[in-house]
């Protein structure tokens, strides 16, 4: 009779161990994800999705089935007599209108010194149909172009565009400089003012840091720069500039900033030693991340007062890419009605140019997982936007067969 008792206590038992099992919820296999996120399990999670798969990344909020993005591709080489098209940036705006800026390389390839105009395409159906091209910076003949756009809205809805012109980066001297403009719009895009030269205040012999008067050259990171929403520097417009050693082949990072909407500049202390092109995002306590190139594991480094100063570098292992230029912003915030806090980094997910994928943050840039990708192929550089339903735009490089076209792709939230 023990027995038999005994033999119906393990039925019971081993009945009641599998109605658990088979009860997990979603939930809780999303705690049990984040448990091994922490014991050190999560190379499991960081598998480049394949094409037209489901929905499998429930905690950013975006449909991840490729096959519901929508793609559009706004230039190809020989669009409006131009041999090519390079170095996107892409801004949603206050008004509801989206912006995507770009180099026009009307004769090759070429990074400045070459003749490249600045243009700009205007969407306010979120990117279903656009403008035609409108310059905001018209280059006229090798070292009288300009290039590597960026953009930042400021809190009274100016845009302001930033970008390099005249010497390339690698050429420039005190003598004969590569020179950082800025433009502004007051109507979403549609005009511009002339390009303002602020070179002076940034970098060389007469810069307002003296640590910026030991180096050669520097240029705008293409893409976003920042406006802070949060804390002491609430309204600082800032971008991330890469500069040149005098006597080195090697860029540190710093940040150009301005609290009088781009009337006049600053320029903080050395953010990243071996730096390159980088990108900043701010966090929900108020600070400021700075990603930046590098060809192996992303670099980064955090600023506590607003972006003026800068704490010890680290690196990202989960970001293991080709050194290129990609993009960091944010997704969702939970003092702003979000869900979760949730950021979102574009870089080709390889050593080589290809695959540009997007990364994701649960835990205010500490790590990165769930890789989202957007283009299975050769892809360069890319810009990112959430557009005003929620959604995310990207504007990328894809080159399949040789030169860039730059494509806009739309990423639903998920239904």
């Amino acid at each position: 009779m023990k027995t038999f008792h005994f033999v119906i206590r393990i039925v019971v038992i081993t009945c009641w161990l599998m109605w658990a099992m088979i009860s997990l919820t979603c939930a809780q296999v999303d705690d049990l994800k984040n448990i091994s996120d922490r014991v050190g399990l999560s190379t499991i999670y960081q598998q480049r999705p394949p094409a037209n798969t489901t929905a499998v990344y429930p905690r950013h909020g975006l449909n991840t089935d490729t096959s519901s993005f929508y793609r559009q591709r706004l230039y190809t080489p020989g669009d409006y007599g131009s041999a090519n098209w390079r170095i996107p940036a892409i801004l949603a705006l206050s008004d509801g209108s989206l912006l995507a800026v770009n180099d026009k390389r009307k004769f090759n390839e070429g990074d400045l010194p070459q003749d490249i105009d600045i243009v700009a395409r205007r969407s306010t159906d979120n990117g279903r149909t656009w403008s035609e091209p409108v310059t905001i910076a018209a280059g006229k003949g090798v070292k009288k172009g300009f290039g590597d756009p960026a953009l930042v809205e400021t809190e009274t809805g100016e845009v302001i565009c930033a970008f390099a012109g005249s010497n390339g980066y690698f050429q420039s001297t005190e003598e004969d400089p590569i020179r950082l403009f800025v433009t502004r719009s007051l109507d979403g895009g549609k005009t511009w003012s002339e390009p303002e030269d602020i070179t002076s205040q940034i970098w060389g012999t007469k810069a307002l840091n003296p640590a910026c008067r030991q180096y050669r050259g520097s240029f705008f990171s293409s893409g976003n720069g920042l406006r802070l929403t949060r804390g002491l520097h609430k309204g600082r417009i800032m971008f991330a500039v890469p500069m040149l050693r005098k006597d080195e082949w090697v860029s540190d990072n710093f940040v150009v900033y301005s609290d009088d909407n781009g009337r006049s500049w600053q320029v903080s202390e050395c953010a990243f030693k071996g730096g390159d092109e980088a990108k900043l995002v701010e966090l929900v306590d108020g600070r400021v991340l700075l990603s930046t190139r590098q060809s192996g594991p992303r670099g980064y480094n955090i600023s506590d007062d607003g972006g003026a100063h800068w704490g010890t570098q680290g690196y990202w292992p989960e970001m293991t890419t080709n050194a290129c230029n990609g993009d960091i912003i944010r997704l969702s915030a939970t003092d702003r009605g979000g869900e979760r806090n949730v950021l979102m980094h574009s870089i080709p997910n390889s050593m080589n140019r290809e695959h540009v994928t997007i990364f994701f943050s649960y835990d205010e840039g500490k790590t990165w997982q769930d890789p989202l990708l957007l283009f299975n192929g050769p892809s360069v550089y890319s810009s990112l936007t959430v557009l005003p339903d929620g959604s995310v735009g990207a504007y990328i490089e894809q080159n399949p067969n040789g030169a860039c076209e730059l494509w806009f792709i739309q990423i639903p939230k998920k239904r």
